[in-house]
């Protein structure tokens, strides 16, 4: 996919919020920890760079689901495999 720059940099700035509030409402990190998280997890790639925005196929809460539970959380915990009311509201 190519990427206008300003779309790109939109949604990698959605996508950081909304996995920032995962991990501090459901993860128990703090609002610093949970940024910090949101950039380790969402780095910015330049325009040239392979498979940019690749992380973008799957939703923030997925990615924050997968780094809190595991890769069963599906199984585990199926009442988190949708997100709540409070994520979509997300600006």
């Amino acid at each position: 996919m190519t990427w206008d720059e300003d779309e790109y940099r939109d949604c990698l700035r959605s996508e950081r919020r909304a996995y920032a509030w995962v991990m501090q409402h459901h993860g128990g990190l703090t609002p610093a920890e949970a940024e910090d998280a949101a950039l380790e997890q969402y780095p910015y790639e330049p325009p040239d760079a392979p498979f940019r925005g690749l992380v973008f196929h799957d939703e923030a809460w997925h990615w924050a689901m997968l780094a809190i539970h595991g890769d069963r959380y599906v199984v585990e915990h199926p009442e988190l495999v949708g997100p709540p009311h409070e994520y979509r509201a997300l600006p």
